[in-house]
């Protein structure tokens, strides 16, 4: 597996800094380990560079129009579980909602890890006790966990589950999903009753402040769960051991746009060689993005679940009506 040590090590080669065989020194390995760390920070605010988007979600509390997003924040989740290797076992869950993509915080818990795969714990619920995949390696015996998202940039779409009716009973199927809107701070600014009262939220504003982020929800809502979507967060390594896990093609982009903030650093001014770093960062950027900023493909129910317009049940699909 690819460490930030590979990394640095390859990019102090392709400015000349290092020969064939050499390693680089402590110091300068720490050098560049911190401007890596810089760059994939930076590359967090470049939406083409971002490969993936977070699914967020927290149970809606009556009554409640405002919460915080982050670490410490009020959207995650406590649970009691243990980590087995890569295995989280979650045995109960005080409050919140588990789902992939979130940190984890507790006694003798490795700093970085995150769920990111749902095991046994998956199902029509988030909150739901079971077993779930971690990227870090440890072990740590029952105890109770924190769990919470970073705090995003921003919040690019959204949408309420409804589990229940007016009546409390369960809906059947798991619920019916409603989008929100996601409003600008001069919309939000329009609501002239900010508290009135409704059965889901239809809107929401996000604030993001700087440790945690705002997130203001109206109609004041008697039920739901929230589900929003925004741009992954590129996390910054803890050392430079740690294992790069990334897409196909972004260890390359790290590489070359790496060696291209090291140059100035050691002094670098051969015209041809700057060109051809530059070339070559620019090329493994751009091919990232290329493969990012593809749309992806929407489907029509009638088109893309009938196979023929003959008259026979698809009519349920579009309440009877032919084109």
């Amino acid at each position: 597996m690819t460490t930030p040590y590979d990394i640095i090590s390859r990019a102090l080669k392709d400015i000349g800094a290092l020969e064939a065989g050499e390693t680089p020194t402590a110091d300068a390995a720490q050098d560049a380990f911190d401007m890596l760390n810089d760059l994939v920070d930076q590359w967090s605010n470049e939406e083409m560079m971002v490969y993936y988007k977070n699914e967020i979600v927290f149970p809606i509390v009556a009554g409640q129009t405002q919460y915080t997003i982050g670490p410490g924040g009020q959207i995650g989740a406590i649970i009691t579980g243990s980590i087995s290797g890569t295995i989280l076992t979650v045995t109960g869950i005080t409050s919140g909602a588990i789902n992939v993509g979130q940190t984890l915080s507790g006694t003798g818990i490795t700093s970085g890890t995150k769920i990111v795969a749902m095991l046994t714990g998956a199902g029509n619920n988030v909150n739901e006790a079971g077993t779930y995949r971690l990227n870090i390696s440890q072990t740590v015996s029952s105890e109770t966990i924190n769990l919470y998202y970073q705090r995003p940039l921003s919040i690019d779409s959204a949408f309420v589950r409804i589990n229940t009716n007016s009546n409390g009973v369960p809906i059947v199927n798991g619920g019916l999903d409603y989008p929100i809107s996601i409003l600008a701070v001069e919309d939000y600014e329009m609501i002239g009753l900010k508290t009135l009262n409704g059965p889901w939220p239809k809107a929401l504003y996000y604030q993001p402040s700087e440790t945690l982020g705002n997130i203001y929800v109206w109609p004041n809502p008697s039920q739901g769960e929230m589900h929003i979507f925004t741009d992954n967060l590129f996390q910054n390594y803890t050392n430079l051991n740690d294992t790069v896990i990334l897409p196909q093609g972004y260890t390359m982009a790290l590489r070359w746009c790496l060696a291209e903030r090291l140059m100035p650093m050691y002094g670098k001014a051969n015209q041809t060689q700057i060109q051809m770093i530059n070339a070559y960062a620019a090329q493994a950027k751009a091919t990232v993005k290329r493969i990012n900023m593809k749309p992806v493909q929407s489907a029509r129910f009638a088109d893309a679940m009938l196979a023929s317009r003959q008259r026979d049940a698809g009519w349920i699909l579009s309440g009877g009506f032919f084109r």
